[in-house]
């Protein structure tokens, strides 16, 4: 990611874990550290647990197997796979449809070992 002048860039993860991101300045920048404390608000932890999912997917899109992007949807989104079009599943994944079917066929065989 990049983050131009009046940008926001930072490494959302819980509180118990370390930052998976690594991030680096370019320029003189100002950094601003907060310590890692969610508020008790519904609406800051949905907030948080958003940004924490893209930035999981951001990086699954540029390191993991459509086979790893799959289970991780699976595992991430349990509640909505059933209902979501397998189309819009395949470009959420980054691939075509077909690239799709392929990996679930090898997601569920390697299920049944």
């Amino acid at each position: 990611m990049f983050a131009p002048e009046g940008w926001t860039i930072a490494d959302s993860v819980s509180p118990e874990r370390p930052s998976e991101l690594f991030i680096q300045a370019l320029e003189d920048s100002e950094v601003i550290v907060q310590e890692k404390k969610i508020s008790n608000t519904a609406d800051t932890k949905a907030l948080v647990n958003r940004i924490n999912v893209l930035q999981k997917r951001v990086i699954m899109l540029m390191s993991a197997s459509a086979i790893e992007r799959y289970q991780h949807f699976i595992e991430t989104y349990s509640d909505i796979v059933q209902r979501v079009p397998q189309r819009m599943i395949a470009s959420y994944l980054g691939v075509t449809p077909e690239s799709l079917s392929a990996a679930k066929n090898a997601w569920y065989k390697n299920q049944a070992k």
